[in-house]
């Protein structure tokens, strides 16, 4: 099964080049060269995955990506010319999964989207179905799903990710290293404030209190563990 894949870039070069690169994988890709377009299409074609441009016309990649994450989890790959650790982290904030600096490789994006499809469960392969529990932390590998306290939670593809390494080993403490080599696995520029970007907003979505959180516990000095919640919340 091929995945629906749409492609948001006005440079008509570099959207015919994505287009030729996800195509080989077997993909069926849409292109837009507009963020206007962007939010029709997407919502008329429910994609299984956006490649987005940051630098577009009539609406910002930006404001797209914060609206379609809005309306869907579909997994996001931002493309962006803007390579500060500032610009990298607003992205993530407002839903981003994965981004690509430009100038990039196609080979590379073809290989960022595999595995963002094949995170979020939408590859078209048969996922094993596991159910992890940890408290009242429920996630489901098969459906892509996370459960608080029986609150469906809505989560990107890279923070369910996240959570699934944690929630494999409960009370084990992941350093950020270790995290990104288990979630970003080919990409070693990551930077450690990714992950502490994507923590966050994972607590924001499931803690009662982000600020003292129950689950997604901070070992000072060393990383993260998963914890059950049964504990007192840190000071």
């Amino acid at each position: 099964m091929s995945a629906r894949i749409l492609v948001v870039e006005d440079d008509e070069k570099q959207a015919r080049l994505i287009r030729v690169y996800l195509e080989r994988e077997g993909n069926a890709v849409q292109v837009v060269a507009d963020g206007r377009a962007a939010l029709e299409r997407a919502r008329s074609s429910r994609p299984d995955l956006m490649v987005l441009d940051v630098m577009l016309p009539l609406v910002d990649g930006l404001d797209v990506c914060r609206i379609i994450r809005a309306e869907s989890d579909v997994p996001i790959l931002l493309l962006t010319a803007r390579s500060t650790e500032e610009d990298m982290l607003l992205g993530l904030d407002l839903g981003a999964d994965d981004y690509l600096t430009k100038p990039y490789s196609p080979r590379e994006l073809a290989a960022r989207v595999r595995v963002l499809l094949r995170r979020s469960g939408r590859s078209g392969g048969v996922a094993e179905p596991v159910v992890l529990r940890v408290g009242e932390v429920e996630l489901d590998t098969a459906r892509f799903e996370v459960r608080a306290a029986g609150r469906l939670v809505a989560v990107t593809a890279k923070e369910f990710s996240i959570l699934e390494v944690l929630a494999r080993e409960p009370g084990r403490v992941f350093t950020r290293a270790q995290i990104i080599e288990r979630v970003f696995g080919f990409d070693r520029d990551v930077l450690e404030r990714t992950v502490d970007a994507h923590v966050m907003n994972l607590r924001r979505k499931l803690e009662a209190d982000p600020q003292r959180p129950r689950y997604l516990e901070t070992v000072y000095g060393r990383g993260y563990r998963f914890a059950d919640g049964s504990g007192p919340a840190p000071p």
